[in-house]
């Protein structure tokens, strides 16, 4: 039983930290998105 709370609780962790992960990445293509856009209005 311990084994199986251990493995659902680090499973639980990874996914999201991975989660975590794929937000901030959208957030930078998004911010590097804006940069082109405004160096294109230029």
């Amino acid at each position: 039983m311990k084994k199986t709370a251990t493995l659902i609780a680090l499973s639980l962790a990874f996914v999201l930290a991975g989660c975590n992960t794929v937000k901030g990445v959208g957030q930078d293509v998004q911010r590097a998105g804006g940069a082109i856009e405004r160096a294109a209005n230029k």
